[in-house]
């Protein structure tokens, strides 16, 4: 199936007339074409944002926006399949996993709907007579959105969702390996009934339409997700041009697991926690530190469990494991591993590329499991985004601390123990922007997720999401019916 760009609640050819393919990671063949979009037509995206933002949209009251996003969720739940089957196809996650996340983009709306009428200022007590002071919460302007190919879907919602709710448009860039979820996904904006221009989606790559967005005089924020040298690189373009930013980059999370935890439960947040997406996710638990006493024991018990995951289609419900999702993440995954086994690591569980039919493209990495690691190798320093594990041992709560927050990333982290004052402990000095205890990659439209340090900027869900995407206007109004002596200056 052939695509077009969204612009203006339209779908049109790109200005270049240019396509290329979308490939499905399992079996490597084509099966959508995408339309290869240039700076010219992000510049018609950005002028239609900028319009519906000067215009239709802004003329709608607060109360009528979070109904038009409450449209939207349900027509996300009505076409749950469809969303599902095409944003796997592209991504070659599994279809149960998607499914679940697509389920989820629809609560994103549904929250952000019923906040959009919520969003107020304050009358300030303030310190000079004869003055009434208020503030304004206004949005921010045209938004460019530019999400990863892991979860299109999801990780657009976590921009577009609170970016809506504030009053913004959005000019929306997805990876050029998953843009059809978003194409899809752009005409339920319009059965919902959002005026023109609100929301635009324009596909291609990086050079052709991710830096003139960035770069676009009337997109004055930029919201990305990616990996921390793409955020830079974002970052550092924006900034030339003062524009505000939110990064949600990388991660290298180290998952810590105590003598007093409960193993079972433990070793199954583990798996989940790295091989759940293929460890294609930035939350990923990519570092499992394990005290000394279990260390053995439970190295164990992760082989046992995950030597029984089944890889293969990943549109098969027995399947647990699909493939990686882009040729050059598969090779990077492998290479990582081979540089794993030259540094000194040992690899206790797989590290080999399945080959047969069961496994179409081979495009595969077996679930991988490295010992005997310390924390310089750049197996736990550097993200490997795919099902890499590396273990590192560690003696009492300091020495998990000092290698867990030895790292340039600052993403998440996961604590197992029964102990209270462990839990506190170590969820006060760990240097993460989420800490969960004895559970990992838990998420929700209510409450914030973002990173430390080189893991990024900003945060994206709850309230806080909604205020990245808001400025704040201070009004000063006079009571006094005479202006004073404008030489007689009174602080």
């Amino acid at each position: 199936m052939q695509y077009q760009l969204f612009i203006n609640n339209e779908f049109v050819d790109p200005e270049l007339g240019e396509w290329f393919d979308s490939l499905d990671p399992y079996n490597g063949e084509p099966w959508a074409q995408i339309p290869r979009g240039t700076r010219e037509d992000v510049d018609r995206a950005a002028q239609a944002a900028h319009a519906a933002l000067n215009g239709p949209w802004s003329k709608l009251s607060p109360t009528a926006r979070g109904m038009l996003l409450y449209k939207l969720a349900g027509l996300i739940e009505e076409n749950l399949d469809l969303l599902t089957e095409v944003e796997a196809r592209d991504n070659g996650k599994l279809r149960t996993e998607v499914r679940g996340q697509v389920g989820y983009v629809a609560k994103y709306f549904y929250y952000y709907a019923g906040m959009a009428d919520k969003i107020h200022g304050s009358v300030v007590p303030m310190d000079k007579p004869k003055v009434f002071n208020y503030t304004r919460q206004e949005p921010i302007g045209v938004i460019g959105t530019i999400t990863p190919w892991n979860s299109s879907l999801l990780l657009s919602a976590w921009k577009v969702a609170p970016a809506l709710c504030a009053g913004n448009t959005i000019v929306a860039k997805p990876s050029e390996h998953t843009s059809v979820s978003l194409l899809e996904l752009a005409k339920l904006f319009v059965k919902a009934g959002f005026p023109p221009g609100v929301f635009n989606v324009i596909t291609g790559f990086g050079k052709d339409v991710g830096e003139p967005l960035v770069e676009h005089p009337l997109v004055p924020m930029i919201a990305f997700t990616g990996g921390d040298e793409g955020g830079r690189r974002v970052n550092m373009a924006a900034a030339k041009h003062f524009k505000k930013v939110t990064l949600e980059l990388g991660g290298k999370s180290p998952n810590i697991v105590f003598e007093d935890a409960d193993l079972t439960n433990a070793a199954n947040g583990v798996i989940t926690g790295i091989f759940s997406a293929g460890g294609q996710t930035c939350m990923a638990g990519s570092r499992l530190l394990l005290q000394e006493s279990i260390h053995d024991e439970f190295v164990e018990r992760l082989i046992s469990i995950t030597s029984k995951a089944k890889l293969g289609d990943p549109s098969r419900s027995d399947v647990q494991v699909g493939p990686v999702a882009t040729r050059p993440q598969f090779e990077k995954v492998v290479d990582y591993i081979r540089i794993a086994k030259e540094e000194g690591a040992t690899c206790a569980f797989g590290g080999n590329v399945p080959t047969g039919p069961e496994y179409g493209a081979c495009q595969f990495v077996e679930p991988t499991i490295f010992t005997n690691v310390t924390n310089n190798m750049r197996i736990a320093q550097e993200e490997v985004f795919g099902p890499v594990l590396s273990v590192l041992k560690f003696k009492d709560e300091d020495d998990a601390l000092r290698i867990a927050n030895d790292i340039r990333f600052g993403l998440a982290a996961g604590v197992w123990t029964k102990s209270l004052h462990r839990t506190m402990y170590m969820s006060e000095r760990l240097h993460a922007g989420t800490v969960w205890i004895n559970n990992y990659r838990s998420t929700s439209f209510t409450t914030p997720f973002g990173g430390y340090k080189d893991s990024g900027l900003g945060r994206e869900g709850g309230i806080e999401a909604v205020k990245e995407f808001l400025e704040t206007k201070s009004v000063w109004i006079s009571t006094d019916l005479e202006m004073p002596d404008p030489f007689i200056r009174k602080y």
